[in-house]
């Protein structure tokens, strides 16, 4: 079709140095089936008349995948994309693979592009393991005598045992992929990409996809890798791109990419439940003699907040209003991550042996700071319960507070953060 886009070789002129450029590139879909069918119709029309269709500009239920996006990947460099699903990620691979042509901008690549993407998506499940070695070697571009060659590494890679000659409709879901993978894997590649293709398998097999893809990427000019997992990506990648609504909004160092990535989550997240009904019958429960008001975190200069950085005290405020005069009051309070775990647990008079006796009839604010908690860098809620000190009876319990978050530039893992000291010892024989 004639449009603003192409997808090309280096030439010899070009930069020895790159092997994929991608130069303002935009990929749009259609969010109707039948819509996606007109459209394609009528630029098949006006492309045969020698008319441009105009693939710059959306028409009705059109949306950009990919928007105005431009990256290189240099020899030698192993580019990941990060992002929410639908930020664009497996588009802009499969148009690196060739299978869609952008709308507009250039992709222009040096060298041979294989694509570990959908393994197994080339399978017919009445043919044999062997006879989709074949089929599927093919479609990855290599001809019969390099399927020949490489037939025994194949097959002893896949571990499939003695059903190479079964229909692959009798597979497991485990043999299948493995099988998939494992012709993939064996391909010679200038250009590697890898779609979310490490998660196959048993951790044998993951162990042995990872050292395979660490010797392709010794020998591919270059690899660029998208995957969910974040651990991957940072032990993987030389280099990040975070894609958030079809555009790049950081591309750099890894570990600044992740931290970037994990920011833009926690802030989706924060304003989704901030939209949410404040409080929900099945998580609040009360007996009507407090009625709760209002809850937050305070920064250290006691400003209402949302955020508070890693390592800073974190100061809640809990507003409630007694209906009757009460003998004396005990508070739990506690902290809980968007996984509903508890990451902390107070209570009044327990450990803090804190009394709450005599409390009048009226409008009280419980302030309570945790200490330099050094909770991970994430999105938590504030949890409350108010109980009688003398009976033991619930008053209320609360446990969908307004959430907030814990800013900081390390990766989010475990509960808290902590310095560590490590040392690793030999032990003799004699101890």
């Amino acid at each position: 079709m004639k449009n603003n886009s192409t997808i090309q070789q280096f030439n010899n002129s070009t930069s020895s140095e790159i092997a994929i450029k991608v130069e303002n590139v935009s990929k749009k879909y259609c969010k109707s089936l039948r819509g996606s069918m007109l459209y394609g119709m009528k630029d098949i029309a006006r492309n045969s008349l020698g008319l441009s269709s105009n693939s710059h500009i959306l028409r009705k239920d059109e949306f950009w995948a990919v928007d105005d996006v431009s990256f290189e990947v240099k020899k030698g460099e192993t580019l990941g994309i990060i992002g929410a699903n639908g930020a664009g990620k497996t588009t802009i691979l499969k148009m690196l693979n060739g299978i869609f042509w952008p709308d507009k901008g250039k992709i222009t690549i040096k060298g041979r592009v294989g694509a570990l993407i959908a393994v197994g998506a080339g399978f017919h499940p009445m043919l044999t393991g062997r006879e989709n070695i074949y089929l599927n070697g093919a479609i990855l571009g290599m001809s019969r005598k390099e399927v020949n060659k490489k037939f025994g590494a194949i097959v002893e890679f896949a571990d499939i045992g003695d059903f190479l000659d079964t229909p692959v409709k009798f597979y497991s879901s485990g043999m299948f992929v493995r099988l998939g993978f494992s012709i993939a894997v064996h391909c010679e590649l200038d250009i590697l990409l890898v779609d979310e293709v490490l998660a196959v398998g048993d951790l044998s097999f993951q162990n042995k996809s990872l050292r395979r893809l660490a010797e392709l990427r010794e020998k591919a000019n270059a690899v660029v890798f998208v995957s969910h997992n974040l651990e991957h990506v940072r032990n993987l990648c030389d280099r990040v791109m975070v894609l958030d609504k079809a555009k790049i909004v950081f591309s750099g160092d890894t570990n600044e990419a992740l931290s970037e990535y994990h920011e833009r989550t926690r802030e989706k997240k924060l304003i989704v439940i901030k939209n949410r009904k404040a409080f929900h019958s099945a998580l609040h429960q009360s007996s009507g003699d407090i009625i709760f008001g209002d809850t937050g975190i305070s920064d250290e200069s006691g400003n209402r907040t949302e955020k508070i950085r890693l390592g800073e005290t974190l100061t809640t405020f809990f507003e409630f209003e007694t209906t009757k005069k009460l003998e004396e009051l005990f508070f739990t309070i506690g902290i809980r991550d968007e996984r509903n775990y508890n990451c902390i647990v107070h209570i009044s008079d327990y450990a803090d042996k804190i009394k709450f006796r005599n409390i009048s009839k009226g409008k009280y604010r419980l302030i309570v700071k945790f200490i330099t908690p050094n909770l991970v860098p994430g999105l938590y809620f504030p949890v409350i319960a108010i109980r009688n000190g003398v009976t033991n009876e619930t008053y209320e319990r609360i446990f969908d507070l307004k959430p907030f978050i814990i800013e900081g530039n390390i990766l989010p893992r475990g509960i808290v953060y902590t310095e560590s000291e490590w040392k690793l010892c030999p032990i003799s024989e004699r101890d």
